[in-house]
């Protein structure tokens, strides 16, 4: 099954529906960036929520930004996304290790206590932005929460990564659920009692549904419209001159060092992990630019 994202609704609009398949694109994240099982989950799960908000927003120049700063092992996360199914992100430390808990990646270990940060340029002259505690640090609940308490939108999130045995993605994907404020009680306690009854998303998933048939097992006797299907990917749009954007905020003095020592630097993209190289030249270079925009 190829990585895809569905938005739809059910109960006649009263709930909002996204669901999504992210194997590919969290098996990128894990070969670009070296991941260890549990960050490779706690980063897929984050992934995956980003691009299911990113198709939230209108416009295809708008960015969404989620960021973890929390006190586990794996040092906090960050992700992007857009509206155009396209995401990338990284991990503070890719390596962290932890031994399994109830059987499961202990991913609320890895990520630790701290806070969510979310993030959104719509191209207006300050972008939206908004906070929230960690209440499990599993991401799915973290999410869920946000969306309460920032938003005031009753959601519901599922996100799962599943591993194969030689530490590469099996499966990885999830839901957001969001009743609109006209939803009926009705509509209400169905919702909440058929998500009462679900199993893990990753076991779902393991069972080959589809971002639909997940969507459609979370809804239950509630009624799925698809409305609109997008391909999703890990996508950097990083270059090596905007790379030197970041060169050129190291001090002054510490490029003219590198420059003195003749030799070639290496420096990498935090997002995708590609690697770019500058000679003594190229340094120089944008000291001379920086200067001339001083």
């Amino acid at each position: 099954m190829n990585d895809y994202m569905i938005r739809g609704t059910a109960a006649g609009g009263e709930i909002r529906v996204f669901a999504a398949y992210t194997k590919a694109t969290v098996e990128e994240a894990r070969e670009r960036h070296g991941l260890s099982p549990v960050a490779t989950a706690a980063l897929g799960r984050l992934m995956t929520g980003a691009l299911m908000m990113g198709s939230m927003m209108k416009n295809d120049s708008d960015v969404l930004t989620l960021q973890i700063h929390a006190d586990g092992p794996i040092n906090g996360l960050t992700v992007t996304a857009n509206a155009r199914g396209e995401v990338k992100g990284y991990v503070g430390n890719p390596e962290v290790m932890l031994p399994p808990k109830n059987g499961k990646l202990d991913v609320g270990g890895a990520v630790g206590i701290g806070l969510l940060s979310v993030v959104k340029d719509l191209g207006l002259k300050e972008p939206y932005s908004g906070q929230t505690i960690l209440v499990s640090s599993e991401i799915g609940d973290d999410l869920t929460y946000y969306f309460a308490n920032s938003e005031q939108v009753p959601s519901s999130v599922g996100l799962g990564v599943l591993m194969n045995k030689d530490n590469t993605v099996r499966h990885a994907g999830g839901f957001i659920i969001q009743l609109m404020p006209f939803a009926s009680e009705e509509t209400i306690s169905t919702l909440e009692a058929n998500i009462g009854k679900m199993n893990s998303v990753t076991q779902y998933l393991d069972e080959g549904m589809t971002p639909v048939e997940l969507a459609q097992q979370v809804l239950g006797e509630l009624e799925l419209v698809v409305q609109g299907e997008m391909p999703v990917k890990f996508y950097c749009d990083c270059n090596k001159e905007k790379v030197a954007a970041a060169v050129a905020s190291i001090a002054r003095e510490d490029i003219e060092e590198m420059i003195a020592e003749n030799e070639d630097i290496e420096v990498k993209c935090h997002f995708c992990n590609t690697a770019y190289t500058y000679t003594p030249e190229d340094l120089q270079g944008i000291l001379d630019y920086s200067d001339k925009e001083a």
